[in-house]
């Protein structure tokens, strides 16, 4: 049996990730589309405490290792079985937004969140992470315009956190300039689609 292939979708809040996967799952057949946190039941039990708005006084070493515990679970329950029957694997968020929101905006340092999840998920990377780039400003008022969106903890952070966020997601990206392939998040929907397939069927035909 084929392995399967393992995609993982990242951004800042508000950059459009999460419809733009929901489109791209359409296009590809034998997949399995899933989301961090959460995408099981244990998994959902723990993002509803992280992104509770009334959990502000969460200390960032708890978040970390909240994110760290229901990715472990996901991962063993979800995401590896899928990966072994040879599915795709479209996951909306993975060790990424870890390292860029509790590693560099929280202030924990990249390595170090990147050791505890490292027990997490034993050294099983994605085979590419596409990463949605927009401008914290934008993407927060593209959350604000969305009333469909459910708003949580990390989105009532000031704009300081957010540009954190993104300049960690830019250090990934020199630091894993294999795996990871930045999108302009911030053209229009259509070309970002067309701009993400043709990246993710270059990299299938190339594995």
């Amino acid at each position: 049996m084929t392995k399967g292939i393992f995609i993982t979708f990242e951004g800042p809040e508000g950059a459009g990730k999460t419809t733009i996967i929901q489109m791209i799952a359409e296009q590809f057949d034998n997949v399995l589309l899933t989301r961090e946190p959460g995408g099981i039941d244990i998994a959902e039990q723990i993002r509803k405490v992280i992104l509770d708005k009334g959990n502000t006084a969460m200390d960032p070493r708890t978040e970390a290792l909240l994110y760290a515990a229901a990715r472990r679970q996901h991962l063993i329950e979800k995401v590896k079985p899928a990966l072994d029957e040879g599915k795709l694997v479209f996951c909306d968020r993975f060790v990424d937004s870890s390292l860029a929101y509790q590693g560099h905006a929280r202030g924990l340092g990249i390595e170090e969140v990147f050791d505890i999840n490292q027990f997490a998920i034993e050294h099983m990377m994605p085979d590419l992470t596409l990463y949605f780039d927009i401008e914290p400003e934008l993407g927060l008022k593209r959350i604000n315009s969305h009333s469909g969106r459910e708003v949580n903890r990390l989105d009532l952070e000031k704009i300081e956190f957010h540009q954190k966020v993104r300049e960690g997601y830019h250090l990934l990206l020199a630091q894993f300039p294999k795996r990871i392939i930045k999108i302009d998040a911030s053209l229009p929907l259509e070309e970002v689609f067309q701009k993400t397939i043709c990246i993710i069927n270059e990299r299938i035909k190339n594995l």
